[in-house]
């Protein structure tokens, strides 16, 4: 008689608690944690803050001496805030569990940990096996535009189009009637996704959507320039289509998402709070008419695609590798079960 295979796919709390309480195994799926403390502490990935820069830094791998300081101060301050915040979760998964363990503990047992960025991202930095980089898992070939959406982009004769995915709601106004300022003035047909209020300074050449196909749009062989706010998703789409990127960060990983796109040769960074029209033109232009982006764009966009697996098939390869075999613990490093003592 068949058995059957059961696992965890968790990327919150609880998750873990959940597959101890059954006896299956499970794994854990991110993108990232503050500082990586996560990864660090509770799944033992070596991140030494001499060349690796700490999540939500601001740094590069290229750090002076100075900023290696800074980066470990970063560190700290981040391993403190977090652990503090797993820490008050202790007492509860000890008494779910009926004896005593941590938080931290309990996600250092999951059998796979799949992060949601790969080496076309990343920088250098050394990792386990137990952990596989799957960024880009969903990134698809491009599908055909609507009708109406195609003759708007065929309309853009040889200047092509820019795409701009937008968060309103994360933007004042005023600086949304600047961005619409900056677009009328370009050459290309603008595609924006935008849900705001009626906008002053619109212009003939930008068509706003509530919601945009963004990857079938970054897929078009008209498309020029991606503006985005960086969200993981599309900054992996824009790999995926070799599309230069103007970056107009706001919050959380978004800052490091644009960096790293920076570091790599294919992005052009702005800042919301200081933006002018003429910044935004001005980048667009530069990303569009300087070569160099396209070709850090359209390598970068080559190591993503002709990586031995693709990102799909290797993420379903190890969890179903999980399952199979009731756990993959040949990948965990002794140390996961070890007292902080070592005793």
């Amino acid at each position: 008689m068949a058995t059957q295979e059961k696992l965890i796919m968790t990327s919150e709390s609880c998750g873990d608690l959940i597959a101890l309480k059954l006896n299956i195994p499970f794994l854990y799926t991110l993108k990232f944690s503050p500082a990586s403390t996560v990864e660090r502490h509770c799944g033992k990935m070596p991140a030494p803050p001499s060349y690796v820069p700490a999540v939500l830094s601001g740094f590069t791998d290229r750090l002076s001496f100075g900023e290696r300081i800074k980066n470990i101060i970063s560190y700290c301050i981040q391993d403190y805030v977090l652990q503090k915040y797993l820490g008050e979760w202790d007492s509860y998964y000890s008494q779910v569990l009926g004896r005593p363990i941590t938080l931290c503990e309990t996600m250092g047992k999951a059998e796979m940990w799949l992060v949601q960025t790969y080496w076309d991202f990343e920088f250098p930095r050394p990792f386990l096996p137990n952990f596989e980089f799957v960024g880009g898992l969903h990134c698809q070939p491009a599908k055909p535009l609507s009708e109406e959406m195609e003759n708007f982009v065929h309309s853009s004769g040889e200047h092509g189009i820019v795409i701009f995915g937008s968060l309103v709601q994360n933007i004042t106004d005023e600086k949304n009637n600047i961005i619409a300022s900056a677009l009328s003035q370009l050459p290309q047909k603008v595609i924006w996704r935008y849900k705001g209020k009626k906008l002053e300074m619109l212009g003939a050449n930008t068509r706003i959507y509530d919601w945009i196909p963004q990857n079938d749009l970054l897929g078009h062989p008209k498309t020029k320039a991606f503006i985005t706010h960086g969200g993981t998703n599309g900054i992996y789409e824009a790999i995926s289509h070799a599309i230069p990127i103007v970056g107009i960060p706001l919050f959380g990983d978004q800052i490091d998402n644009i960096i790293h796109m920076k570091a790599k040769g294919m992005a052009v960074e702005l800042d919301i709070h200081t933006m002018k029209t003429e910044d935004l033109v001005n980048a667009v232009n530069t990303v569009i008419h300087n070569a160099l982006f396209k070709k850090n764009a359209l390598r970068i966009s080559e190591i993503h695609h002709h990586q031995p697996i693709k990102p799909l098939d290797r993420a379903i390869f190890w969890i179903e590798f999980v399952m199979r075999h009731k756990g993959g613990c040949f990948a965990q490093q002794a140390v996961t079960e070890a007292s902080p003592l070592g005793l």
